[in-house]
């Protein structure tokens, strides 16, 4: 018997609080609101959340800093922010501190709660598919291990957020493949943000300052000009060469 989805909405605005708390309520999902930044942290801390529908303008403890306590957890939730915010600088800024998808106030329910649905099938999706691929993934200097959601360089382990560790991960499934940056936006993040592939290029720079030698000249991840980004598997003799 599956279990019920678990959404939590922080959003200090009781009107919309409530018609996404009745709109996902009809989907089957189990609801619990915060209307503050301090009681969205007090909650998010409590428990295993399936999905996070946040907004950036909160009493308290704002948007952005909930999103990065989020990603400072272990278990991965998807992240959803709704803000009145549309600007440019605050769709990116939520996107690189490891939100899913952003939608601008005022948006359609209906279109929310399609969003959910979508990461929601993802988040199953990768998790079926690390039960699928549970053998440790080794190539030359590089383990990764989906179910423990670790990676380890030369046998280091190596401090990966989560958003890090799917890029890495995937990376590793597909090693000499070439993949452009808003491939790497659809498989990764799992939805499309026409846009925001810089997104990409921050994340790939992070990467290589935690498994490049030398990340100013990485051989492990590489830029094909013009097309995108592929790994290269390097033996740890040529590593410390």
């Amino acid at each position: 018997m599956k279990s019920t989805k678990r959404v939590l909405i922080v959003e200090d605005d009781a009107h919309i609080a409530e018609l996404l708390r009745m709109h996902l309520h009809d989907e089957g999902y189990a609801v619990t609101h915060a209307a503050d930044g301090h009681a969205g942290v007090l909650e998010l801390q409590k428990g295993s959340w399936d999905a996070l529908i946040l907004d950036l303008m909160l009493p308290g403890i704002d948007g952005l800093e909930i999103c990065r306590r989020a990603r400072a957890l272990t278990r991965y939730t998807p992240i959803i922010i709704i803000s009145a915010r549309s600007s440019e600088v605050h769709r990116i800024l939520g996107l690189e501190l490891g939100a899913d998808d952003y939608l601008a106030k005022p948006f359609s329910m209906l279109e929310l709660v399609a969003r959910v649905r979508a990461l929601l099938r993802r988040t199953d999706a990768l998790a079926h598919n690390a039960r699928l691929d549970s053998g440790l993934l080794e190539l030359g200097n590089l383990a990764v291990d989906p179910l423990t959601r670790e990676a380890r360089v030369d046998g280091q382990a190596i401090e990966l957020t989560p958003r890090e560790f799917d890029l890495l991960y995937f990376f590793a499934r597909h090693p000499g493949q070439v993949f452009s940056r808003l491939d790497l936006l659809n498989q990764v993040w799992g939805y499309q943000h026409d846009g925001y592939e810089h997104t990409v290029n921050t994340h790939i720079n992070r990467l290589r300052i935690k498994v490049e030698v030398d990340p100013a000249t990485p051989r492990q991840i590489l830029t094909v000009w013009g097309r995108g980004y592929k790994w290269c598997a390097v033996d740890v003799d040529q590593v410390s060469a």
